[in-house]
């Protein structure tokens, strides 16, 4: 079976494009951003209840090493065709060593250094308002969403949102603009439940706030979020990530928002 042929069997679309939800248009280094999360979500490791996970997580890495190459997405682009019997779509090739050659691992130091750096900035300002469209104004997914926020930058978050909404350079969704107050009492609920029991997990294991396998105590704890810390290590993973020898394009940029 040919990549498009998988493509189709494993992800319901037979579009190189369309399994990472990106456009044509995509630039490399959107296209590899794309790539991380959508195998993240796939990974052995990380989505044992998904049966197709070794498989799809295969595809992607063809899919990628295909998108990556100036020349063979050129070919897909122009003809829509994969080269099969290109050496990067070799079955025998080892693509979880690939992946890690995109992708090293980071330390809970650089979650930390780079929340620093984040908060307040252009960038962050940008990737609030592509989420709230991405989302269509729900403060739920918002905050599950968004990078480096906690229940404590709520109303900073809204404020940006509201701020961006006036000057007209967003749509104004009555899931936001209309959210019930009971909803945001729920919300706020859940957050203080799961600080809490990460707290306790904390204690109980005798860790602190600069050790690493906090990182990994969280995303065991909290399964009811794990999706979203898992985005969040995946969007701070391609932006910090170099490539290694593998061929990819650079850090990951921001992504310009747009009205639907």
């Amino acid at each position: 079976m040919g990549l498009l042929d998988q493509c189709q069997a494993l992800f319901n679309t037979s579009s190189l494009y369309g399994v990472l939800g990106v456009s044509k248009e995509a630039t490399d280094s959107e296209i590899r951003h794309s790539y991380y999360k959508v195998s993240l979500r796939v990974h052995p490791d990380r989505a044992p209840e998904d049966l197709q996970a070794t498989e799809k997580f295969q595809v992607l890495g063809k899919l990628y090493a295909v998108l990556s190459d100036k020349e063979q997405r050129a070919v897909y682009d122009e003809q829509g065709l994969v080269a099969e019997e290109s050496d990067s779509l070799q079955q025998d090739q080892c693509w979880e060593e690939y992946w890690r050659l995109l992708f090293p691992k980071i330390t809970l130091k650089d979650i930390q250094e780079f929340e620093r750096k984040y908060k307040g900035t252009e960038e962050e300002r940008q990737d609030v308002m592509q989420i709230y469209l991405q989302h269509h104004g729900d403060m739920d997914a918002i905050m599950a969403s968004a990078l480096c926020c906690s229940q404590e930058d709520e109303p900073r978050i809204t404020a940006l949102i509201q701020t961006a909404i006036q000057a007209g350079e967003l749509t104004a969704y009555p899931a936001f603009t209309q959210e019930s107050t009971r909803k945001k009492k729920t919300r706020r609920q859940k957050a203080d439940e799961e600080r809490q029991e990460a707290e306790e997990m904390q204690r109980e294991m005798g860790l602190n706030d600069a050790d690493d396998s906090l990182v990994m105590m969280l995303k065991q704890k909290h399964k009811s979020r794990e999706q979203n810390f898992n985005s969040f290590l995946s969007d701070l993973e391609a932006k910090y990530s170099k490539g290694g020898k593998a061929k990819a394009g650079g850090k990951g940029k921001k992504v310009k928002t747009s009205n639907p």
